[in-house]
C-alpha cells in the first residue's frame, strides 16, 4: 500500500483533532489505591481500576507499573502484558474492544439482583424450573 502525501496530511490532521480533547503526559500505577492514574495535558487526571481495562485484569502490580505512553500521547501500552488502552476511548468510558465490553456488561447483568429477576425466577420454579440436562451416549 502506497501512502500519498495527501493521506499522510489527512492522518496528521485527524491525530491533531484527537489530541485537542486531551492526551496523556504521565501514566502510573498507584499501588496504594490499586488504580491506573493518567494525567492529561489539560490538567485532567483519570484513575481507574485495572480490572476495567481489557488485558489488565489479571496482571500483577509489577506488570501494571510498567506503562509506556505513545509519542502522540493517545495510547498507553503495557509491554509485559502486550495490552493497550486508547486514551480518546478511555475518555469516553471504553476500556476494550466492542466484544470484550459486551461480555463485561453481560456478566454484570447476569449478576444483577432485582425484584423482577427474582419474580421471574420464582415463576420459572413454579413451572418446574430448568429442564434437566440429558446425557446422550
Amino acid at each position: 500500500m502506497t501512502i500519498t502525501e495527501t493521506s499522510f496530511h489527512n492522518a496528521e490532521a485527524r491525530m491533531q483533532t484527537l489530541r485537542e480533547a486531551g492526551y496523556a503526559v504521565t501514566a502510573r500505577y498507584d499501588r496504594r489505591s490499586s488504580r491506573i492514574v493518567v494525567s492529561l495535558n489539560t490538567g485532567v487526571q483519570i484513575a481507574f481500576p485495572p480490572h476495567l481495562a481489557q488485558g489488565l485484569g489479571d496482571a500483577s502490580a509489577d506488570e501494571l507499573a510498567n506503562i509506556e505512553i505513545s509519542p502522540t500521547g493517545l495510547g498507553l501500552h503495557w509491554p509485559r502484558l502486550d495490552a493497550d488502552v486508547y486514551v480518546p476511548a478511555l475518555l469516553q468510558g471504553v476500556f476494550g474492544t466492542k466484544n470484550w465490553m459486551a461480555r463485561q456488561l453481560g456478566a454484570a447483568g447476569g449478576q444483577a439482583r432485582s425484584a423482577s429477576k427474582a419474580n421471574a425466577s420464582r415463576e420459572n420454579g413454579r413451572k418446574g424450573g430448568r429442564p434437566r440436562k440429558t446425557v446422550n451416549g
